[in-house]
């Protein structure tokens, strides 16, 4: 698919961050979009400037949707349809994911499944509603969004990230296996799996809205738990620290991660889309993302050690 004018592209997480970016980029290119997600003041910004920046002609609709519902995925899939009037769509964007640092060990069960929820079946909800509307069209692709944390599961040593890097493992083997699938069974389907580095998006400062565990809204307890993580990681004695210190300690943190990045999240669009005109099944996104994926390659037993984190600052100013 070399030229996206005239097609269809649904996008969930459109609100900010690569889904928005991914639907300025096709409005410009004259495709009609339809993007979800479940804050719905951010979506309707993403409206507001693809309306105001799309050719005359081109359709964007916004949906409100909490992928990792099925019933709100189908009634989003029907609602595209029909706003568009369309019997297919050409390209799906599996985009929406949250970040969470949440511990297997002894973190709580249910935000750990809200995490593996959103970033996992999000995908599989999606990719199953829509299915027949990508095989049903003469040229379709899916774009399923991974990360390094699906080939390399951890933020580096003391951190806990088991239930985004677990989701992210799926979301990476799952395409890898629906790459010889499609071309059994619809080969003019193509499939792709985007794993970003430190991408300038607002996934951080989202991921407590969405999960229910806004910074300003941490319990005692949960405070208690991020001290305690953000010790193990850093070493820093932190039990002088008012809570409202950690509070504001954590919104810088998740400004500087969308701030600071080596690579904005207009360049990683601009990379997913060059990888489907390209037909390309695997995309790393960003130079750390490169660097990561051959040392990794390189000695993978080595990967959650101290000296491999010495290699990763060094080789891709990795900033942990």
């Amino acid at each position: 698919m070399k030229d996206f004018a005239g097609k269809l592209a649904v996008i969930t997480g459109g609100g900010t961050g690569m889904g928005r970016e991914l639907a300025r980029q096709l409005v410009a290119e004259g495709c009609d979009v339809a993007i979800c997600d479940v804050i719905d003041e951010n979506m309707q910004e993403t409206l507001r400037i693809c309306q105001q920046e799309c050719p005359q002609g081109v359709r964007i609709t916004a949906h409100k949707c909490d992928v990792s519902k099925e019933d709100q995925v189908l009634r989003f899939r029907d609602e595209v349809l029909d706003l568009h009037g369309r019997d297919h769509i050409n390209l799906l964007f599996n985009n929406a994911g949250i970040g969470a640092g949440v511990s297997f060990v002894d973190g709580s069960r249910e935000d750990w499944e809200r995490t593996f929820n959103i970033c996992w079946y999000g995908v599989y909800y999606n990719a199953r509603a829509f299915m027949p509307y990508l095989v049903a069209a003469t040229e379709a692709h899916m774009i399923n969004t991974s990360s390094v944390n699906g080939f390399w599961a951890t933020l580096g040593p003391g951190s806990t990230h088991s239930a985004y890097s677990a989701a992210k493992f799926a979301v990476k083997g799952f395409t890898e296996a629906l790459v010889s699938d499609l071309r059994v069974n619809a080969p003019h389907v193509k499939v792709s799996v985007v794993m970003p580095g430190h991408i300038g998006t607002s996934i951080a400062i989202n991921s407590g809205r969405i999960s229910g565990h806004s910074v300003q809204d941490f319990t005692s307890e949960e405070l208690v738990a991020v001290r305690k993580r953000i010790t193990a990681r850093t070493g820093v004695d932190l039990s002088q620290v008012t809570d409202d210190q950690i509070k504001a300690m954590i919104k810088a943190q998740g400004e500087a991660f969308r701030d600071n990045a080596p690579t904005t999240a207009a360049e990683a669009a601009a990379m997913m889309l060059q990888g489907v005109r390209d037909e390309r099944w695997r995309v790393l996104l960003g130079n750390d993302a490169r660097v990561l994926d051959e040392l990794v390659r390189a000695n993978p037993e080595e990967a959650y050690e101290e000296s491999f984190m010495v290699k990763l600052r060094e080789q891709a100013n990795w900033g942990l």
